[in-house]
């Protein structure tokens, strides 16, 4: 049975260049996500909501492996991260930050196998944040996007100049539904900070 990897066939979107951002059209793709709220370095709920995203979607890589005769890659985790003022997002004080956690599925993925994954998930691991957890399609669009090498805490000056080859572009950063993306390609239990890589995406 072939394994499909989605980030190479979805190479465009989760693949850039270190430090040169680019402009790409991000179609519609759904999501398993949870939102949250608070810095998540300190958050239980945080990490409360990466351990339920996980046991949901290899639930579901599983049951298609068994049901359909396929087999994927799980995909990396993503967040998207705002403040209500965007002037208050900042990159050193992430106390007000909202939060949404999620993790790529495949567009074969309907809604009820979700549900049927969600309440086998319930009653193998009954993770805590499983009430919280939805099946969504996320439309960014036209999107800036930049890769960061390097601890998250010094992503600043890359989302600086992500933000200043948007203005370059003709574009804004008026951060009603446009929220910072960030798409995690390393483990940081398993990785150096230093050698930590990170999608940096923004739409405009």
């Amino acid at each position: 049975m072939e394994k499909i990897d989605y980030k190479k066939q979805l190479s465009e979107f989760y693949g850039a260049k270190v430090g040169k951002p680019v402009t790409v059209k991000v179609p519609k793709i759904n999501y398993l996500m949870i939102d949250g709220h608070g810095d998540p370095n300190k958050s239980k709920q945080y990490v409360d909501a990466i351990q339920t995203l996980y046991a949901v979607a290899y639930t579901i890589k599983f049951m298609v492996k068994k049901e359909l005769g396929k087999d994927f890659g799980v995909m990396p985790l993503e967040g998207l991260w705002w403040t209500e003022k965007m002037a208050d997002f900042k990159v050193d004080d992430k106390s007000n930050w909202q939060w949404t956690a999620m993790i790529m599925q495949p567009d074969f993925i309907t809604k009820e196998m979700f549900e049927r994954a969600v309440k086998q998930a319930t009653e193998k691991k009954n993770p805590v944040s499983i009430e919280k957890i939805r099946f969504e399609a996320y439309d960014e669009g036209r999107s800036a996007q930049v890769i960061y090498v390097g601890p998250y805490s010094g992503e600043g000056p890359t989302i600086m100049k992500l933000h200043e080859y948007i203005i370059g572009q003709g574009g804004k950063l008026d951060g009603t539904n446009k929220h910072h993306h960030e798409i995690y390609l390393g483990d940081p239990r398993r990785t150096d900070p230093s050698k930590l890589k990170t999608i940096i995406r923004q739409p405009y």
